[in-house]
């Protein structure tokens, strides 16, 4: 439930259960409950019969929504047509979504809550995404390595994987299959999502190819198994709870399969005595108030050195209470609400933990008054660094602000987390930027100097460590992670040396 009443489900009327869940692939984006009201009473009911959600219509959106399941599955990967062919496809459905770049953003504020612009900036990711898919698609390959032996070539040799599933997260639902179908499909796969795709099926139809190629599933935790155990899955890529994220993991690797898992964070910004607090004021808010602190990445821990802290927390309490809190679709907002009725309590759990613990709420701290699943976002200071509360991610708009005297300390208390995300220091010092780049220095996969934790661009691997999974995502060398593989030796002599000079004879 986005906001009070509004949901989702209520677009299209529940289609007949597949036989198999792997083989369910519906354009709407969940069914209708199948207990309720008469299928007449549903239809009028429906949100693309209303008059403000007529513009779900601009997406091909009817009452009832077939998908991209033709019947059979055909959709089996490794693809025969060149890189660069399916490049060009992929350039295409980064054309169609530009089309509709504002009217998606729309949808994915309805869905899931996050303000409009947040929501158009989340399909732009995908339409960046796959700009940059387009180029890969001419790069991808292996090396020629020489060889030992003479009249022998050593070549790298890199192919599809098959099928790529993907299971996104409710938070970023079009960023996340993105940056995974884009370049899976430019490395010759086909896809499964567990989560949203219209528009795609009829670029690929557009080009005489099945639309089955990116499949859709709508379904819950079973779904997800179904996905996890299935040994036709050759990779499947996760992105949610770390709880959850073991699950899948040990089901997926029981059968010996591939995995790309993209987990929590307990993601900090450090703050140190020379930092630019012009920088440091905006970069806290935006990284620990933004999507009402439901990104993976939000900052939920802000160390600040002892000589600034009372400074740093009296100007960041004054720019929390000048956020513009309201109805995500309004331009003027800035904050929006959380996702369900269940985050709402778990934010309300923490804020009492942290009281509990020691902490002292500087601002926020409770349920906002007005229709919705609305929280105040809170700053909460007083607690120690190693507090169970502080150690636990929340994913919630709740801030821990924390003092530390030296370097040393804070980088280790930065890494003492399960987690290992996001991270950024403010710092004016280039020895001290180095420092925390390097070996000593932060344990996470995104490593940041005095920019936020939140907001990552495409062209870098997305993605951490330890109890965040490992996996990445997106740019830099990720597309590996969606091909498997072969070192080949082909010998064009007439002779049988053998490596290591071993003489069998």
């Amino acid at each position: 439930m986005a906001e009070g009443g509004r949901s989702a489900t209520a677009i299209a009327r529940p289609p007949r259960p597949p036989a198999v869940g792997l083989r369910r692939a519906f354009a709407a984006l969940l069914p209708l409950p199948r207990t309720g009201p008469s299928p007449a009473a549903a239809m009028s009911t429906l949100l693309i019969n209303q008059e403000r959600y007529a513009w779900l219509r601009e997406l091909g959106l009817q009452e009832e929504n077939p998908g991209v399941y033709n019947g059979r599955w055909g959709a089996a990967g490794r693809c025969g047509i060149p890189a660069p062919k399916r490049g060009e496809i992929v350039r295409q459905i980064g054309d169609a979504l530009r089309q509709k770049i504002k009217v998606l953003g729309s949808l994915v504020s309805l869905e899931m809550g996050k303000i409009f612009v947040e929501g158009v900036g989340e399909v732009q990711e995908y339409v960046d995404v796959c700009d940059y898919a387009v180029g890969l698609s001419r790069m991808i390959g292996g090396p020629i390595l020489p060889s030992e032996r003479p009249g022998h070539a050593l070549i790298e040799q890199w192919n599809p994987v098959g099928l790529v599933g993907v299971i996104t997260a409710f938070n970023f639902p079009v960023a996340v299959y993105g940056w995974n179908s884009a370049i899976a499909m430019i490395c010759g796969n086909a896809s499964i999502i567990s989560g949203m795709k219209l528009i795609i099926a009829k670029v690929l139809e557009d080009n005489k190819l099945p639309g089955a190629i990116c499949s859709l599933v709508c379904g819950g935790a079973d779904i997800g198994t179904a996905m996890a155990k299935d040994e036709r899955m050759d990779l499947l890529s996760f992105t949610g709870s770390t709880k959850v994220g073991k699950q899948v993991a040990l089901m997926v690797q029981e059968r010996f399969g591939r995995s790309l898992l993209e987990l929590g964070g307990n993601n900090a910004i450090i703050v140190f005595e020379d930092a630019d607090l012009n920088l440091v004021i905006p970069s806290a808010l935006f990284a620990a108030v933004g999507t009402a602190g439901q990104r993976c990445t939000t900052a939920r821990r802000l160390f600040l050195h002892e000589s600034i802290h009372d400074e740093v927390v009296t100007k960041l309490a004054k720019a929390y209470a000048q956020v513009r809190i309201g109805d995500p679709w309004d331009s003027d907002t800035l904050y929006g609400p959380l996702h369900t009725k269940e985050a709402v309590k778990m934010f309300l759990d923490a804020v009492e933990q942290a009281k509990q613990q020691g902490g002292s709420v500087v601002c926020g701290g409770k349920v906002i008054n007005r229709p919705g699943n609305y929280v105040e976002p809170t700053i909460v200071t007083g607690l120690p660094h190693n507090a169970p509360i502080v150690h636990t991610e929340t994913f919630a708009p709740i801030l821990y602000v924390l003092k530390f005297k030296e370097e040393e300390e804070v980088f280790a208390w930065n890494n003492e987390v399960k987690q290992g995300l996001s991270s950024s220091i403010f710092t004016k010092d280039l020895g001290r930027i180095f420092r925390w780049l390097g070996p000593k220095g932060s344990d996470c996969g995104i490593v940041n100097v005095n920019i936020p934790t939140s907001g990552a661009e495409i062209g870098g691997a997305f993605g951490g460590e330890k109890h965040t999974g490992g996996g990445r995502e997106s740019g830099s060398d990720s597309w590996k992670l969606y091909m498997r593989r072969s070192t080949c030796t082909i010998n064009y002599s007439k002779d049988l040396p053998l490596a290591q000079g071993i003489k069998f004879q």
